[in-house]
């Protein structure tokens, strides 16, 4: 059972860039689970969420900043590939 959780969502102008970013951070929730923290990246169109649930709240903290920067570099990386493509 965990005793705190934390919910990110993002809604990107399509369903493409929503599943671009997903696939980016799905490998890395097998690498990332621990005993204090797990992930679950989901997608529903174009919105994008990212539920994290951990055991204390300096497991949920630290594991919220890491999928926070994770999905900045994700959105970074789509945003050059979009610029790479024009």
């Amino acid at each position: 059972m965990t005793a705190h959780d934390a919910f990110l969502t993002t809604e990107y102008n399509d369903q493409h860039r929503a599943r671009l970013i997903e696939r980016s951070l799905r490998p890395e929730l097998a690498d990332l689970a621990d005993e204090r923290s797990w992930t679950d990246v989901s997608r529903s169109g174009a919105t994008l969420s990212i539920r994290i649930e951990a055991t204390d709240l300096v497991a949920l903290r630290a594991a919220a900043n890491t999928w926070l920067t994770l999905l900045d570099v994700a959105e970074r990386s789509a945003q050059a590939g979009d610029l790479v493509e024009t």
